[in-house]
């Protein structure tokens, strides 16, 4: 077995994804990369470091093997299984009126019954100190116009990490929430420059810039790290200030009408 640590990502070949193996990668860490989309994960080989261990899988986190099938590739290619992000997400949410079953079924199969199952699965590989970070948002801790079950998903995965570090922080296993704020992915690039997308997101983040996956990754890093080794069961906001003030830009103040 390698001493080097491993970590399974899902939706590794995504733009967040590939930000946050990247950034593991450079610390060291062996990752396995789980992602729909084959080009994307071309990417995801492209952009590692040279030198970079790294195991990809093309899945669909719901599909009932897809757990199993990632951790199982890690045990075979590296002999070990450290970290789990769950990062696999969809997005474009509509409000609880507009949403239909198919919808929200949708929604809760790939944003919170696909990382309990991970979570699951990787909690039988682990062996030591270990750790969980999954990926949540600002919409799981404030609410948000337009939520409907990505809220409500993304609020679970809320109870289900808090739950984790209790259940199994005594074993080593850490379990810990990143709520991003928006950032400029794939996802988000069809209203980025909307005028009610600006205001509601840029003039209210007290931050001078908008948030980027290497924002997101530094902290994904930080709690797989042992410089993270005491936090456990936190749920921290990447948003430059949005979700804990009531900041509105100088524009949005003086704007007339």
């Amino acid at each position: 077995m390698s001493s080097q640590p491993v970590a399974l990502i899902t939706g590794a070949s995504g733009d967040l994804g590939r930000a946050i193996a990247v950034r593991l990668a450079a610390k060291g860490v062996a990752i396995v990369g789980s992602g729909r989309n084959p080009e994307g994960l071309q990417r995801l080989q492209a952009a590692l470091p040279e030198g970079a261990a790294l195991a990809t899988i093309q899945q669909d986190v719901t599909h009932d093997s897809a757990p199993q099938d990632a951790v199982d590739l890690a045990l075979k290619r590296f002999g070990r299984l450290d970290y789990l992000v769950n990062n696999a997400g969809i997005g474009q949410p509509k409000p609880v009126h507009e949403t239909s079953d198919a919808d929200l079924d949708l929604f809760l199969n790939v944003l919170l019954r696909s990382p309990f199952r991970y979570c699951r699965a990787a909690l039988a590989a682990f062996k030591g100190e270990a750790a969980i970070v999954n990926i949540a948002s600002t919409f799981a801790v404030i609410g948000g116009l337009r939520g409907g079950a990505y809220s409500a998903a993304k609020a679970g995965i809320v109870g289900l990490t808090t739950h984790m570090a209790a259940q199994y922080g005594a074993q080593g296993v850490r379990s810990n929430v990143v709520a991003p704020g928006v950032l400029r992915t794939g996802m988000t690039e069809y209203a980025w420059n909307s005028e009610r997308f600006k205001r509601m997101n840029f003039e209210m983040t007290p931050a001078a810039r908008p948030g980027t996956t290497e924002d997101v990754a530094g902290l994904v890093a930080l709690l797989c790290s042992p410089d993270g080794a005491f936090i456990n069961g936190q749920v921290i906001a990447v948003d430059g200030g949005w979700s804990a003030t009531k900041y509105l830009s100088d524009a949005a103040l003086t704007r007339a009408g």
